[in-house]
């Protein structure tokens, strides 16, 4: 295994983290866009957007047997591999002198709740905060270790 494992776990995650921040402020700043896209002639509200990702390395045990073997494995971490559009319905509300309203007064909202925004801005912002702590502690470690060899 190699000694700068540690570091491209964390470095994969801090990247991951932040673009789910980005995605997720994208996501605030959108959540009052009626007319995010135009499909089929009329304009459709904004949809909001989520991050997926996984794990770079196969399982553990394809990662053990590899370390327990020397063979050289994939870096350890995480990877974004797409980023996809909530499914949930729109919010209709009735608003009758809004320009998207339709014949009823009622206007299409994007999906967007800004509550569960701030709880995923919040989780993210934690994940970030505890991979820097992890990416320190790896530093440390590496650190005390080179003291070693003196």
């Amino acid at each position: 295994m190699k000694l700068s494992s540690g570091f491209d776990a964390n470095a994969s995650a801090l990247t991951a983290q932040r673009l789910r921040m980005d995605v997720i402020s994208s996501n605030i700043a959108n959540a009052e866009t009626t007319r995010a896209k135009y499909v089929n002639g009329e304009f459709v509200p904004y949809s909001r957007k989520m991050v997926v990702m996984e794990p770079t390395s196969p399982n553990f045990s394809d990662v053990l047997a590899g370390t327990m073997s020397g063979s050289q494995e994939a870096s350890p971490g995480v990877k974004v591999t797409k980023i996809v559009e909530d499914r949930t319905p729109f919010k209709l509300v009735y608003n009758p002198s809004h320009p998207d309203a339709d014949a009823d007064g009622y206007v299409k909202m994007p999906n967007v709740d800004i509550a569960k925004e701030m709880i995923d801005m919040i989780s993210a912002s934690r994940a970030y905060e505890a991979n820097i702590t992890a990416l320190n502690a790896s530093k440390g470690m590496f650190a005390k270790a080179l003291e070693i060899g003196k």
